[in-house]
Formats: structure tokens, C-alpha cells, sequence
């Protein structure tokens, strides 16, 4: 499942039309530009979270599958089942961990990749809404993730058939609670994916990076504000927050999956490269022609489904479990 093709390129031919189009979108809608003129605060948070997050409810519920709530202290769960499965928690499970810029999205903008995820594994997907901006910070969205997984964990489900996934902001939240997990003596997790992870809050390098200018969708200067708002104390930001500059050893095998021309990149393969020094394995796939976190935002691309392929490979061959899922 390595990367091939130019430059550890898994598409070298490039995108599909369906893609193409996104990325035209991205750009006509001027997502990009209107995020680098309306500032990110947290005054502005609550109500672009409430557009993006109502927009989401009008999107058809996913079909061939089975939803289950749950609630704990602060905030909820939902479990993502196949349709008429009968394999149990402790048969194995994904902790899917959602994108959206650290103060938006959850388990309704994210339903469809989750039941994609939950199809093409034949198991149970828990998808966590943790807390967000401005109500917490990144270390209390941490806590959440790391609640959710003990959770997990007195449910009976086996720390060595579960595996960590998350898109984005999500991304970084999957290695950070790992991390966390880790360093509470908790077990790790059978495996983690990064699907478009930010793992690296310090924007410096990013800001000097050629896609800067190519990314489509994300304004670095939003990122650093929410950075600013989430992680600094008294305009410090601790280079320990940031995934990539923890102690990495210890942790499980890793599939990191980006963007050619993201902002983002940058964040996957210098952690491919400093999980390698850790002796920790990681696969990273490049992807051409995709926006960031394209698996997320259209789970029924071409490019889209073939990603979330190897995520559900991935995860089948981390937690022993045999091929039974539907490839929808």
C-alpha cells in the first residue's frame, strides 16, 4: 500500500472530473479568499459552525447502515454500524475523530465518510463530537477524544483491534490522543490514520512552502488564528503540542493520506519522516488533483473511494480482521 507513482504520487495520472470540479468550486465559491478576508474569532466561530453544521442536516442519511447515540460528560458518540452486522465492540472498532478547523463540523458533516468507513471495514465506527472552539481548547478537545477511548476500552473493545482515524484537525487529534493515551499508560491503539492531518501547529515552514499559494481551500492565516485562540498561552505556543515534535516512540504503525498541493502536506511527511527515526512504521500516500481532505468532504469520488479503500485495508490488516465489508 506505499505510495507510488512521481514523487510517492498514488495517482500520477491526476484527478477525475468529479474532483476537477471540486477543485474549480473550491476556488469559484471563494472559500479560500473569504477566509482570509473574514476573520476567524471567537465571536465568528459559533455562527459559521451553525451554517456549515445546518447545511449538513439537509444532506440524505447515509444508507446500509445502523446508528447508535451516545452521551458522556460534555459531549456525544455515535456508534456507525453495517446494516444487520452482528460483530460486537469488542470484535474490533474505528475511533473516527472529525475535521473541521478545531470549531466546526461533527457528527452530522461527517456521517457519510464515517458510514463509508463503517461499509468498507464491516465494523463499528465511533464517531466522536468532541468539544471545539471557543467552548474549549485543543487540550480539552484532547480530553474528550481521550474519554471517548476509555470508553471504548470499558466496553470491552480490545485496545490491539482498535484503530484511531481522522481528517484534518481530526488528524491531529488521532496522534495527540495516541500521544496522550501513551503517556497515561494507557495502551496504544492497533493503528492510527491521518487523513489530511494538521500536525504541525507552528505555521512558519507552511508560510514559506510553495502550496501556500497552490492549496484551494485553506487559508493559512485562519489556521494560525485558531492556532492563536486554541493552543497559545500568553502568545506562546509550546512546540510539544504539535504531534510532530513529540517523543514518537512507542507508537503504532501509521497511513498518513494528503493532498499533493494542500498547505497541509508539509505536516504528513515531515511526521513520515520522524515516525521512521522513532521506528514506527508509516505508509504516506500523495494524492494529484485533490483538495484537502477531499476523502471527507465527497466520500463517493473516484479518488475518495479508492482512499478510503486503503484506510479500510489498513485497518483490517492492524486488527486481524478478515475482508467482509461491501466496497459501496
Amino acid at each position: 500500500m506505499a505510495a507510488t507513482g512521481n514523487d510517492g504520487v498514488v495517482n500520477p495520472d491526476g484527478g477525475s472530473r468529479y474532483s476537477q470540479a471540486l477543485a474549480l468550486g473550491c476556488r469559484a465559491l471563494m472559500i479560500k479568499p473569504l477566509g482570509e478576508t473574514v476573520p476567524v474569532t471567537a465571536a465568528t466561530m459559533p455562527m459559521v459552525a451553525g451554517v456549515i453544521n445546518g447545511l449538513a442536516r439537509l444532506r440524505p442519511t447515509p444508507r446500509g447502515v445502523e446508528r447508535e447515540q451516545v452521551r458522556l460528560n460534555g459531549f456525544r458518540m455515535e456508534i456507525v454500524r453495517p446494516a444487520g452486522a452482528r460483530r460486537s465492540l469488542r470484535d474490533g472498532a474505528v475511533m473516527y475523530l472529525h475535521g473541521g478547523g478545531f470549531f466546526l463540523c461533527g457528527l452530522d458533516t461527517h456521517r457519510p465518510v464515517v458510514a463509508a468507513l463503517a461499509r468498507r471495514t464491516g465494523l463499528p465506527v465511533v464517531s466522536v463530537e468532541y468539544r471545539q472552539l471557543p467552548e474549549t481548547d485543543f487540550a480539552g478537545a484532547i480530553g474528550d477524544c481521550l474519554t471517548a477511548y476509555r470508553w471504548l476500552l470499558s466496553h470491552g473493545a480490545d485496545p490491539a483491534r482498535i484503530v484511531f482515524a481522522g481528517d484534518s484537525a481530526g488528524g491531529y487529534l488521532t496522534f495527540a490522543t495516541a500521544l496522550r493515551a501513551r503517556d497515561a499508560g494507557l495502551p496504544v491503539p492497533a493503528g492510527l490514520v491521518g487523513l489530511c492531518p494538521a500536525l504541525d501547529l507552528d505555521c512558519t515552514e507552511k508560510r514559506a512552502h510553495p502550496n501556500l499559494r497552490r492549496d484551494a481551500l485553506i487559508p493559512l492565516s485562519a489556521l494560525e488564528s485558531v492556532v492563536k485562540l486554541g493552543a497559545q498561552v500568553n502568545g506562546r505556543l509550546d512546540p510539544e503540542l504539535s504531534p510532530v515534535n513529540a517523543s514518537l516512540a512507542g507508537l503504532p504503525p501509521a497511513l498518513l493520506i494528503v493532498a499533493e498541493d494542500e498547505v497541509l502536506r508539509h505536516d504528513s511527511e515531515i511526521m513520515a519522516q520522524r515516525l521512521a527515526r522513532a521506528g514506527v512504521p508509516a505508509t504516506l500516500e500523495i494524492w494529484r488533483g485533490q483538495v484537502h481532505a477531499f476523502m471527507a468532504i465527497f466520500p463517493n469520488m473516484p479518488e475518495s473511494r479508492a482512499a478510503l479503500a486503503h484506510v479500510a485495508q489498513f485497518v483490517r490488516a492492524r486488527i486481524g480482521v478478515e475482508s467482509v465489508a461491501r466496497t459501496a
